[in-house]
């Protein structure tokens, strides 16, 4: 053994036996207190930890189509369809004492028509400090810390029914991440005053689904082609009762009786020069800002002594895209075309979801007892999405209404919904509409 190889052993030997020496002198730990509350701890009292979740909802749906709907290429009046409506994987954790880092893994709606091993994507990815504790944190990345609405940023895995308000969530997909934006934003609390605000760089349009640069402008508003503007945003909560975490930006659904929480909230998006439209006679571009504006309540509470729970959810938006603006929504669509050119709603299960115009929405469910069946329990509910778009010569009136099995709580549930959607022409006309029942089971690891 050279003299080198000597040293460097001692050396080594010098600095492993005392901490072994330490660590013998100190109680062992135990499983317990290093794993704790689906945690893995960083320090003695668990201040500091890293927190690993995923939730997968699975839909099976039988639809009635939109007139002309069809399905590459072929046909269909109706049908039948299986999905993975959401697959999420999070993995978070408070590193220091004021350095929260959070990412979000996952994907939506995919289906047999969708593309294959593409829709894995980074949802959320962003750090956040601590300036004075709960009363003021700075955070930059791609995050969900979106203004306007409660369900602007809804918790995925404890929804009340089938789906969140998704028209809340004004810019998905479009110009952001499936609401997620690249943004720098302020978050806190102030006695009973939850806020956030947040700084945004829109997306550009032309990398949106679907994008097509033959119809990027026509005499009805859209989001301009030109380089983005900076987007501003906020939201503002005054909690009554319990207090919410705003540890991440997604809300509750529904505490299924944990909690007693009544707030009133406001907010906004603002974004100038967002839209762009031709001019009558499709010679001058005209540029316009977008704004939306928004209150809310929101009563989650039990109500009985056997775990009944009663929760109710209302909001009025005004949103302004600009003039005549208006856009499909389609959670999961089973189809991918529409033949019939007189149909505004395109093909499949899409409808008119959002534009501009005035929006209300309304939710309300209640849980049985607990034990209601052996060991579970049922939660029906019901919500109406009511809209007067300013391109619809008919209000616009979309309905969701089923019942919850909870067979352990969010973290193994059934639901079965019925949903209903208008049909409406180019025109604006309402023609009808269509309907669609939805088996959804979710399994949440939280």
């Amino acid at each position: 053994m050279t003299r080198s190889l000597t040293n460097a052993l001692a050396l080594l030997a010098g600095l492993i036996l005392p901490q072994i020496a330490a660590a013998q002198e100190q109680p062992a730990k135990t499983e317990n207190n290093f794993f704790k509350d689906r945690k893995f701890y960083l320090n003695e009292d668990g201040s500091n930890y890293v927190k690993f979740t995923f939730l997968t909802q699975a839909w099976l749906r039988s639809t009635q189509y939109n007139p002309g709907t069809t399905i590459n290429g072929v046909a269909k009046s109706s049908g039948t369809d299986i999905g993975i409506r959401r697959y999420r994987v999070q993995l978070f954790g408070q590193l220091t004492d004021r350095v929260f880092a959070y990412s979000q893994f996952g994907e939506n709606n995919f289906n047999n028509i969708a593309d294959r091993k593409q829709g894995f994507f980074v949802h959320d990815a962003y750090g956040e400090y601590a300036v004075e504790r709960t009363r003021f944190s700075l955070g930059a990345g791609l995050s969900g810390w979106s203004g306007l609405t409660r369900f602007a940023s809804p918790s995925a895995g404890s929804i009340l029914g089938l789906d969140a308000p998704i028209y809340q969530q004004t810019t998905a997909d479009a110009t952001d991440q499936f609401l997620r934006k690249l943004s720098v934003f302020a978050k806190g609390k102030l006695g009973k005053l939850d806020y956030r605000i947040q700084m945004v760089q829109p997306m550009a349009i032309q990398k949106s689904a679907g994008y097509n640069p033959a119809n990027a402008i026509g005499q009805n508003a859209m989001f301009s082609g030109d380089p983005p503007k900076m987007q501003y945003n906020g939201y503002f909560m005054y909690q009554f009762q319990d207090q919410e975490s705003n540890l991440t930006p997604y809300t509750t659904g529904t505490y299924l009786g944990k909690k007693k929480v009544f707030n009133i909230g406001a907010g906004f998006i603002y974004q100038k020069d967002a839209m762009w439209r031709l001019n009558e006679t499709a010679t001058d571009t005209i540029h316009s800002n977008m704004l939306h504006l928004a209150a809310d309540v929101y009563y989650d509470a039990p109500v009985g002594e056997k775990g009944q729970v009663i929760s109710l959810y209302g909001s009025v938006t005004v949103s302004d895209y600009g003039k005549n603006y208006l856009r499909n929504g389609g959670p999961m669509n089973p189809a991918n075309g529409n033949s019939d050119p007189s149909v505004l709603n395109g093909g499949g299960t899409a409808f008119p979801m959002y534009g501009t115009g005035t929006i209300g929405y309304m939710q309300a469910g209640y849980k049985f007892r607990d034990n209601l069946i052996g060991t579970t329990t049922l939660m029906p509910y019901a919500s109406i999405q009511y809209a007067k778009y300013e391109r619809l010569n008919d209000g616009m009136a979309y309905v969701d209404a089923g019942v919850n099995w909870l067979l352990a709580g969010h973290t193994s549930k059934l639901t079965l919904s019925y949903q209903n959607r208008p049909l409406f022409n180019t025109l604006g006309d309402n023609t009808g509409t269509r309907s669609a029942v939805v088996a959804q089971y979710q399994v949440f690891f939280n």
